[in-house]
């Protein structure tokens, strides 16, 4: 698809925020060893991508009440939804000087329409050897997910069924959509939250 910047200044995809506090020490000590283990920048994306995919649990997989969200919280409970997912990854990203931003789908939340709707979050990684964004989804597989690392044909965690009213936005936003920040300050159980208290639909 056709993805739309929120901002023409990629200096702006590098910004510090409060659910993206990448100068915490804790994600410091992360993106330095996932550093050392990278050549390049290509590796290090795919490395800080895979680390959050698979080092840090959906809430729903392992059907966990505890609500994440700022990027260090994420990454020391080890888990969070897509949500706080997104910010760790933005963060561990940006930590290292990789503009990232977020990208987000209006999926049914479960397998049909009368199931309801919710958004869900992504990210979107400007890489300057390639000269491009390319989006990633670090949700996180499992049975019937299947996303990968790919800097050509996208594999996300979820096809977008239009058939069924799903939306692929195609805004990179610089920080996370209030929307999205304010379900989880205003949640205190996330599996409640899942079911009951995600958003449905964005204001681009």
């Amino acid at each position: 698809m056709n993805l739309r910047l929120a901002s023409e200044n990629h200096a702006d995809y590098l910004l510090e925020s409060e659910d993206v506090n990448y100068s915490h020490p804790s994600i410091g000590a992360i993106a330095d060893v996932l550093r050392k283990q990278a050549p390049d920048e290509l590796a290090y994306v795919q490395a800080a991508f895979e680390f959050v995919r698979d080092q840090v649990s959906h809430s729903w997989d392992i059907q966990s009440p505890r609500v994440t969200r700022i990027a260090s919280d994420v990454l020391a409970a080890r888990e969070g939804i897509c949500y706080a997912k997104s910010n760790l990854l933005c963060a561990l990203l940006r930590r290292e000087g990789v503009p990232a931003g977020f990208c987000y789908q209006r999926l049914t939340l479960g397998d049909t329409p009368d199931t309801g709707y919710v958004i869900h979050a992504l990210n979107a990684v400007y890489l300057r050897s390639l000269d491009r964004w390319v989006r990633l989804d670090a949700r996180g597989n499992k049975d019937g997910v299947d996303a990968q690392f790919s800097t050509d044909t996208e594999r996300l965690a979820f096809p977008i069924r239009s058939h069924y009213d799903e939306v692929d936005y195609p805004t990179i936003y610089t920080h996370p959509h209030p929307a999205t920040m304010e379900a989880l300050v205003q949640a205190s159980n996330c599996l409640e939250m899942y079911l009951h208290g995600l958003p449905s639909t964005l204001d681009e």
